[in-house]
């Protein structure tokens, strides 16, 4: 009996802690990527355009960014545990409203405005403040373990929600996905923690006791603080651009169109939806191992790579879904690895280029800007779609993005290098003061 609760004590909390964020991101991530399920279904009842829809999943995804440097600014004043129940019962509340809706106004408050907010509090900024506080070793591993909830949340709920529409409807999907944010709330409320210190614990692999700061200042001002540190830093708009351009070719360019494209070549709804997932699992395996190289390899070197695969995947992709299935399985399983593992190294070079301090609101306006492109991706694919009656053209704009988001990571860092560089260089007297 002693020595099993030996073992037990052994397990630090943050891993309880890290199991309840993966848990709730995954939800978030499923509930969030849901439109993309209803477009087809929406166009068939209501008579609505691609481009009317797709707005709806614009306004969503640049909401779902917007409220991340604020929802890291509620966390520091009112706590983790707070923030995410509150954007729970929201989604709750939203996804069940739907069910009512008639014209496209309606999509996009509920899905669109209050769906966006809400799972724009429970997001990626969630995961990098959970790791960041909970986990001095092994934070790049649980930053890339909790970005892959994103993929797990398509693995579980896609293909679900894709049956769902075949045989009940679209209503019915939606209160599918109340009801699972419903579930989760209790979880949150009876086991999360905010901070190690909290329970008497310092983080996982600390050597040394960590101070609290705690954070008094008011959420607006903090959140705005945070970007104006940003908009003075080169280095700022370099994550900024790329995961600008990194949100425009996932989340908003194939989470959401990749269905709609598919069934454009004759392939079934949720067919669709589950090659979708399928980009889940390798996603799962390549963001997990993305956030252990991250702790080990130069990130700079990390996104390089990730982008320019990701622009040679989405340049293939016209020929995959014309071609053979063999085809299509391979750009699924070259863009699946790729799906998110960005998230990891740019969220520990936000870290270290900001300070640990504000590397939360500072990451949230970074995650800001990818949700900004991943709504310019979903109404401008859509318009696009609408206007030339496929998406052939916008995988090829997609795939260059990346290519320019490739050379734009590299540089990452040189200014405060070249800073650092000036500051030791020796001062060399003039001939004047020689003399």
């Amino acid at each position: 009996m002693r020595k099993h609760l030996a073992h037990r004590s052994r397990l630090h909390y943050g891993w309880i802690v890290a199991s309840i964020t993966f848990l709730t991101l995954l939800a978030a991530a499923g509930m969030r990527s849901t439109p993309g399920v209803l477009i087809v279904p929406l166009e068939h009842e209501f008579g609505w355009s691609s481009a009317t829809i797709s707005l709806s999943v614009s306004i969503n995804l640049v909401l779902f960014g917007l409220s991340g440097p604020f929802a890291a600014a509620l966390i520091q004043r009112f706590g983790v545990k707070w923030v995410m129940l509150g954007g729970l019962l929201l989604v709750a509340i939203a996804a069940s409203c739907t069910t009512l809706m008639n014209e496209p106004w309606e999509l996009d408050l509920f899905w669109g405005i209050l769906v966006g907010l809400a799972t724009g509090s429970i997001s990626s900024v969630l995961g990098a403040i959970v790791a960041d506080r909970w986990f001095s070793q092994r934070r790049g591993f649980v930053t890339g373990l909790l970005s892959a909830s994103n993929a797990t949340g398509q693995l579980v709920f896609l293909p679900l929600l894709a049956s769902v529409v075949v045989s009940s409807g679209w209503r019915i999907a939606s209160f599918v996905v109340a009801g699972s944010a419903l579930l989760i709330t209790p979880i949150v409320a009876l086991f999360m923690r905010e901070r190690p210190q909290d329970i008497g614990l310092q983080p996982y692999g600390a050597v040394e006791t960590q101070p609290v700061v705690e954070s008094q200042a008011n959420p607006l001002t903090a959140a705005f603080g945070g970007l104006m540190r940003g908009l003075r830093s080169q280095d700022f708009w370099l994550l900024a651009g790329s995961f600008f351009i990194c949100g425009l070719t996932t989340n908003g360019l194939i989470g959401t169109h990749l269905i709609p494209a598919s069934m454009d070549h004759g392939i079934p709804e949720v067919t669709a939806a589950s090659m979708l997932a399928l980009i889940g699992i390798f996603d799962l395996i390549g963001t997990t191992v993305s956030g252990w190289l991250s702790d080990r390899i130069d990130n700079r070197v990390l996104l390089c790579w990730y982008y320019a695969l990701r622009g040679l995947a989405l340049l293939w992709l016209p020929y995959a879904l014309g071609s053979s299935w063999l085809s299509f399985l391979v750009f699924i399983v070259f863009y699946g690895l790729d799906w998110v593992a960005t998230v990891p190294p740019t969220a520990r070079l936000t870290a270290d280029l900001f300070g640990k301090e504000q590397m939360g609101v500072v990451y949230g306006w970074i995650f800001a800007s990818h949700q900004l492109g991943a709504a310019t991706a979903a109404f401008g694919a859509g318009v696009l779609r609408t206007w030339l009656g496929n998406y052939q053209v916008t995988f090829l704009i997609g795939g260059l993005f990346c290519l320019v988001a490739a050379g734009m990571v590299i540089r990452i860092g040189r200014s405060s290098r070249n800073q650092a560089i000036e500051v030791e260089l020796p001062v060399v007297p003039s001939a004047s003061s020689l003399s």
